[in-house]
């Protein structure tokens, strides 16, 4: 049996060869439309012949003429199709060799580069095209995986008909289709192998697409797209009032003009807005430049120097790779406020993909001002006088800080003649004093609730106040998020990436000390004759004092009239400090975790705080990081506690090193000089040999 074309042709009584070329010597069976071509003269014969019988009843004599017609119509169609049977059928079998051959030169110089490969990536053939892109001869039989290394087992179509990648090669870009064709039916039908029903054999066909050019054209359109940026200068009052006043147009000039001339080599456009605010435009290739650069204008502009004090500073926000400009736009909007919020004296770049920062070295300048904060207590106030209830949490593992702000919240809720509760679920020791003494003067049964006693609560007439954070993940209940409609938000670490959203009031301000301070500040503003017990000031007292630690660290003229409203109000300083004294255990902990302290390039103090025996590790471990500080030449600290199967970092620096923007490598954040982060599914070494590599990488940089 034969498969010629897709036809059948049973060969029979023998074969004789010819030419090197099979010759049917007797009958063959011919099948679909050639059959019917080779038929057709015998079927009009037949016809003819009918068409005669009818015709000899009419008149005989042409009847009779029409037979003898037919008569050699048929034997010459007879004659015909036996003649040329045996060399029509040659033809076609020579056809079909000859075809199979042009069809085999035709994929080996097939313009697409393609291969065939094994179940294993083995290289079973490839075409012209291919051998010339991977510079291999034509009998090169290894692995796909020894020229395009990304091309690994786990890559090729197993369980799936089709996989696609990109990859490079010798600097062209290649779209790769990987195509699975099936053995199966192939075997079945072979007279010489045999499988089993089961058998899934197959072979991957590879085919290499050059998209180098159309990634370079790609590239160079996306280049030249507009990306929106916004500037504002931090400073520009405070710094003003430093300059003669002959000379203070001297210096709006020059600051101008510096800008002007940076990004016009830029081939950008500055538009100035307002007095200390500027609209920018650049192409996206010039962003790429800025951002090698680390942003280099935010030094530039302190160079500015005409007598001023104060050196100027700069926030930068930019939006890019948007559907539109004014997506764009948005996107640099959101950036500033991220740069503000997060002290300023920094760039943020914000794409649909995320959110990159740069610089933020600087110190938050304390504003003397209290306008802001009359404000948003004037704001709060009204919040909270339109509902029947406000709630108050912080973030998990409530820390004094949290925990004081809210009792000042919750304060200001009852002189407003509201409902307040506050939100933990787990007491821990850290607060325990504070808790028992505010609780034993407290006016309601119900003051803390947990985190279902608090859901039930939450309602259209509830607002929520979050103090000491603006992550909406690390919240003491963060579905309480989802349920409340009006939410405030009152804290005082740098924005990150994660915030609340929809928040109808966002105080958020890095220069002040602690969320107690803010607070502080806002009781003195939100309503007339509000009176703050003893223990509820001794709260408040306790979280700036340990934010501060004991007024040592970001303190400023702000921090202090807070501590002072506080002890006019009946805060007790020896009664917090017996508060916080520590217990043995506590104390022998904390020095061990000193003593262990070991020094990372002669500047970074790293150690390790073991929680055996110790109720609040993290706490220690924070204390122990402030004691490292007091080492002679250490600009940053870290201490690492391993604590309910998580690794808890506590950083700290004095002025030297934003421990802020190291944190932030590893998933946490916080303040310049105070910061956090919390890492799972690692053992304490590996986390250590992050931070490190973490610090190599951006000293070598220049980020720190």
């Amino acid at each position: 049996m034969r498969r010629i074309f897709g036809e059948d042709k049973v060969f029979t009584n023998g074969l004789r060869k010819k030419s090197g070329v099979r010759i049917v010597k007797h009958k063959v069976r011919i099948k679909g439309r050639l059959r019917l071509y080779f038929q057709a003269s015998l079927l009009m014969g037949i016809l003819l012949a009918v068409i005669d019988f009818y015709i000899i009843n009419v008149d005989w004599k042409a009847g009779a003429v029409l037979a003898a017609f037919v008569l050699l119509y048929l034997l010459t169609s007879l004659i015909l199709l036996s003649y040329n049977r045996t060399m029509l059928m040659n033809e076609l079998i020579s056809f079909a060799t000859q075809y199979g051959q042009i069809q085999k030169q035709l994929l080996r110089d097939l313009e697409l580069p393609h291969a065939l490969l094994d179940e294993n990536g083995k290289i079973l053939w490839m075409n012209k095209m291919f051998e010339t892109v991977v510079h291999k001869e034509k009998g090169y039989h290894k692995s796909i995986t020894t020229i395009f290394p990304e091309i690994t087992k786990d890559k090729l179509p197993g369980e799936q008909d089709f996989m696609e990648l990109k990859l490079s090669h010798d600097e062209n870009d290649y779209h790769v289709k990987l195509k699975k064709i099936p053995l199966k039916e192939m075997v079945q039908n072979s007279d010489m192998l045999q499988t089993d029903e089961e058998y899934d054999g197959y072979l991957t066909a590879i085919y290499l697409f050059d998209e180098t050019a159309l990634n370079f054209a790609l590239l160079e359109n996306d280049n030249q797209s507009l990306v929106t940026g916004l500037l504002y200068i931090d400073n520009y009052e405070e710094a003003l009032e430093t300059v003669e006043e002959v000379r203070r147009s001297l210096l709006t000039a020059i600051v101008e003009r510096k800008l002007n001339k940076y990004f016009g080599s830029l081939d950008g456009i500055v538009k100035k807005m307002e007095k200390d605010k500027f609209f920018v435009i650049i192409r996206k290739k010039s962003l790429k430049q800025l951002m090698e650069k680390k942003f280099d204008l935010l030094e530039e502009i302190k160079t500015i120097n005409i007598g001023n004090e104060m050196s100027l500073t700069l926030s930068i926000g930019i939006g890019s790779d948007g559907l539109s400009y004014a997506q764009n736009y948005e996107f640099s909007k959101a950036a500033i406020d991220l740069a503000l919020g997060r002290g300023g004296d920094q760039a943020v770049v914000k794409t649909p993909s995320g959110v990159t920062y740069y610089g933020g070295k600087s110190q938050q300048m304390e504003k003397n001002t209290r306008v802001k904060a009359r404000v948003k207590a004037q704001a709060l106030r009204e919040l909270i006088t339109t509902k029947e209830r406000v709630l108050v949490m912080g973030h998990r593992m409530t820390d004094v800080d949290s925990f004081g702000a809210s009792v000042g919240i919750y304060r200001a809720a009852l002189t407003l003649g509201r409902e307040a509760h506050i939100v933990i679920d787990d007491i821990n020791s850290t607060i325990k004093p504070l808790v028992d003494a505010f609780m034993s003067n407290a006016e309601e049964e119900e003051v803390i609730v947990n985190h279902a006693r608090a859901l039930e609560l939450s309602n259209a007439g509830t607002v929520l106040v979050v103090v000491d954070v603006n992550r909406p993940s690390i919240t003491e209940c963060p579905e309480l998020l989802k349920s409340c409609r009006t939410i405030v938000v009152l804290d005082h670490h740098r924005k990150g990436d994660e915030v609340v959203e929809n928040a109808t009031l966002s105080y958020v301000e890095p220069y002040a000390s602690s969320a107690c301070e803010l607070v502080a500040e806002i009781l003195q503003y939100i309503g007339d004759g509000v009176k703050i017990k003893g223990s509820e000031a001794d709260c408040l007292y306790a979280g700036i004092m340990i934010d501060t630690n004991n007024f040592m660290t970001k303190t400023g003229v702000r921090t202090f009239e807070a501590a002072a409203f506080l002890r006019r109000n009946g805060a007790d300083v020896t009664r917090v400090r017996k508060m916080f004294r520590d217990d043995a255990d506590d104390y022998r902990a904390k020095a061990d975790t000193v003593s262990r302290a070991t020094i990372y390039e002669n500047e970074y103090a790293i150690s390790v705080c073991h929680s055996d025996g110790v109720e609040s590790p993290t706490v220690i471990g924070a204390q122990a990081a402030n004691e490292l500080l007091n080492i002679n030449g250490i600009k940053a600290s870290f201490v690492f506690t391993p604590y309910n199967q998580m690794i808890y970092i506590s950083a700290r620096s004095i002025d030297e090193v934003n421990v802020q923007i190291i944190m932030e490598k590893l998933g946490g954040g916080g303040h310049m000089n105070i910061a956090g982060a919390q890492l799972t599914d690692v053992s304490v070494e590996q986390a250590v040999s992050r931070l490190k590599e973490t610090l190599s990488k951006m000293i070598q940089e220049g980020e720190i």
